[in-house]
């Protein structure tokens, strides 16, 4: 299957070296070689780079190892096709937009008999799984609550009742942001951690390479990385449960959004 990284941090980051480690398993450490993309949330825009070719490979790659854009909601995917041929329109992550903003997704897994009605303005490019559950989450979304992006405890209500409806159809891990919170879902492997002072020196479990944090950061400066697999092996990763949904903002896990969450009077 697939894999996934994300990014949500307190102040604009790059992602280098997380990136870079991903990146080896799109081809070399893994077999992840039908694809890959990132999306960078940069005030209300988002740098979207998508390519066919294996990340190992891909010259685009290079650029985002090399060039450090930074960002406080980053999204990336490495591709091992199960539905859809290799081909860039169905390279994750996918973007919409949706009340005025862009809005970012990405998957891992494998949906059977997954053929959502979509009869609104979102409509899949290419022919995977993923971008049909993408169309329809952000349909839904629209349904309930029209034209007006909700508050996030609203959304994040929404989210842990349109989430599961689509993971009862096989693995679902995914990642979604609008570039003010970053989502995830798990259904099989998912781990994360949060980075923030007094920082340390991370090892790369994927490349031969290290990096003293407390060099490059700010004691203020907090970031949680998310991914399918822990990236480095001297740091403590989280493993999330089957079935646990994340929310993240300013780089800390929003433990309490997804049980406090009350449903707006659009979406009872």
């Amino acid at each position: 299957m697939c894999q996934l990284l994300g990014m949500n941090c307190n102040v604009p980051t790059d992602i280098v070296f997380s990136f870079t480690g991903f990146a080896m398993r799109g081809g070399r450490t893994d077999t992840h070689h039908d694809g890959w993309g990132i999306a960078f949330f940069e005030g209300a825009g988002v740098r979207h780079f998508v390519d066919h070719q294996p990340a190992v490979h891909s010259p685009v790659a290079t650029l985002i190892k090399t060039y450090p854009i930074k960002s406080r909601n980053v999204i990336a995917h490495i591709r091992k096709a199960t539905q859809g041929e290799v081909a860039l329109e169905n390279c994750h992550p996918f973007m919409r937009e949706l009340w005025g903003r862009y809005w970012v997704f990405a998957h891992n897994g494998d949906l059977k008999d997954f053929h959502p009605a979509l009869d609104g303005p979102f409509r899949p490019v290419g022919n995977t799984d993923s971008e049909q559950a993408f169309c329809w989450l952000l349909q839904e979304l629209r349904r309930r609550f029209g034209d007006v992006r909700p508050a996030l405890p609203d959304l994040a209500a929404a989210l842990a009742e349109l989430v599961p409806q689509i993971a009862a159809h096989g693995t679902f891990n995914m990642m979604l942001s609008d570039g003010s919170a970053l989502f995830a879902h798990c259904s099989t492997n998912l781990y994360w951690l949060v980075r923030q002072h007094p920082f340390d020196t991370a090892i790369l479990s994927d490349e031969d390479m290290r990096v003293d944090f407390s060099q490059v950061t700010t004691p203020n400066d907090r970031v949680a990385i998310i991914v399918t697999q822990p990236l480095t092996t001297n740091e403590r990763w989280t493993a999330c449960a089957t079935g646990e949904m994340l929310c993240f903002v300013d780089g800390l896990p929003q433990k309490n959004i997804f049980s406090t969450a009350v449903p707006s009077e659009m979406s009872k």
